[in-house]
């Protein structure tokens, strides 16, 4: 099926504690809870079989690998690689982040707002771009592991690789492999341990990415990436129903959860207990609604408002249909909508583009809502919330297939500086709350 990567961030480091510029200078190590940190994300992979592992050379990511494989249970080592050093940022190595702000302010401003601008100089009198050079870095690092690992993209079956590195150079990796520029390096979060699942299949020169978790802390009993400052949303999709688990169509027909997607529904009910919520949207659809209703049993008094603007995609004639079903009738345009989904108008249904307008508009107005410090839950549908995450990511609504949401799976989106200056994917399609650090929800039929 593919190659599957997972991402890990190094454990807790001295730096991290002190607040301290780390960059890829071996000054700082493990903490004791970095350690543990290590110990418990190998627990959490303690099922999935590893093909391969990797990390970077420096102190702090070797550590992580190798308490991380020994918790795991393989005999499997992994291959210290530069290509996975973090970010060089010598001239600031071992500053207080309060330092920093203190003795180049206007660096420090450019770091945090377009860090892709940050400029330094070398001893011969040369200049360099951190954040340029480290995207070079990480698009020769994936080059040569998809050239070890060819025959995984294109295998039936699915071989997993163990990456431990950094925040910068993982940051860059994902936006490599999506297709994204340097700018949008601060769309992403990763926290120190944190486990990031990527799929990679078709052709290993120009492989199909899809990110099906990012930043899963919930194995390091943290639950959601911890909030800042700013507004917060908290995007889930709906429960399973009958017509996930049979793979059909099901689109703007009604189809209520099952027994299944109610217990996801209770699941992501306890697992958001403790968050402190000041509003709730759901799509007009049963489906969504009965989710956010079971959610909201933790959260008396919570608003909860339907709106029309996040309901499913109309698959039109399509809905109610298997896929085998669909290939009989319209062969040609449910291939396209498989290849180029931006290019399908479904038979008296919408296109991808359509169903993006209106969930992006829908989310921007209850985004700009939200009062500094307010946190809104959003149940919505497969698409919708997958034409959310492209915009907010930086990506097209043509591509939706790079965005994974299981039924059931919580995503959460912080605007640490406030709406207008954009969007953080702080995590993206958490499915441990359903078991295990893998989505094995229904893969349904969009």
């Amino acid at each position: 099926m593919s190659l599957r990567l997972v991402l890990v961030r190094h454990g807790l480091s001295t730096f991290n504690t002190e607040h301290r510029i780390q960059g890829r200078d071996d000054l700082s190590s493990l903490t004791a809870e970095g350690h543990e940190q290590a110990r418990r994300t190998g627990e959490a992979l303690r099922d999935l079989p590893l093909a391969a592992a990797y990390c970077s050379p420096l102190s702090r990511a070797r550590d992580t690998a190798r308490e991380l494989l020994q918790a795991q249970g393989t005999s499997l080592q992994a291959t210290a690689n530069d290509g996975l050093l973090e970010i060089d940022l010598t001239p600031w190595t071992g500053l207080l982040r309060s330092e920093l702000r203190q003795t180049f302010p206007e660096e420090e401003r450019r770091w945090r707002e377009a860090p892709e601008t940050l400029e330094f100089s070398r001893p011969d009198g040369s200049c360099y771009r951190p954040l340029e050079e480290l995207m070079v870095q990480a698009r020769d690092w994936l080059n040569g592991l998809l050239r070890d690992h060819a025959e995984a993209v294109t295998s039936a079956s699915t071989s997993t690789v163990l990456v431990v590195a950094h925040n910068g150079i993982l940051r860059c990796l994902l936006l490599t492999l999506l297709g994204l520029p340097a700018r949008e390096f601060r769309r992403l979060r990763l926290d120190n341990a944190s486990v990031s699942v990527l799929n990679l299949s078709g052709s290993a020169s120009d492989p199909e990415v899809q990110i099906e978790s990012l930043n899963g802390t919930v194995h390091l009993d943290r639950g959601l990436p911890v909030k800042g400052d700013g507004p917060r949303l908290l995007l889930v999709r709906h429960g399973e129903t009958d017509w996930n688990r049979q793979g059909r169509f099901q689109g703007q027909i009604d189809i209520p959860l099952n027994a299944n997607g109610l217990a996801q529904a209770q699941a992501a009910r306890s697992f958001l207990a403790d968050q402190s919520l000041q509003r709730a949207y759901t799509s007009s659809m049963s489906r969504p609604r009965r989710t956010a209703e079971v959610i909201l049993e933790d959260h008396p008094g919570v608003p909860l408002t339907s709106t029309d603007g996040l309901v499913e995609i109309g698959h039109g004639l399509w809905e109610g249909c298997l896929e085998a079903e669909i290939a009989e009738r319209w062969p040609q345009l449910l291939a396209d909508w498989k290849r180029a989904p931006e290019t399908v108008l479904m038979p008296e249904g919408e296109t991808i583009q359509h169903v993006s307008d209106r969930s992006l508009h829908t989310w921007d107005v209850i985004a700009a809502s939200l009062d500094h410090e307010e946190t809104a839950l959003v149940v919505a549908h497969d698409a919708v919330n997958k034409t959310i995450l492209c915009g907010l990511l930086g990506l097209r609504p043509a591509d939706i297939w790079a965005i994974k949401q299981g039924n059931g799976g919580v995503t959460v989106i912080d605007y640490p500086h406030g709406v207008a200056a954009g969007a953080v994917v702080s995590c993206l399609n958490l499915t441990a709350h359903l078991g295990g650090v893998l989505d094995r929800t229904a893969a349904g039929a969009l």
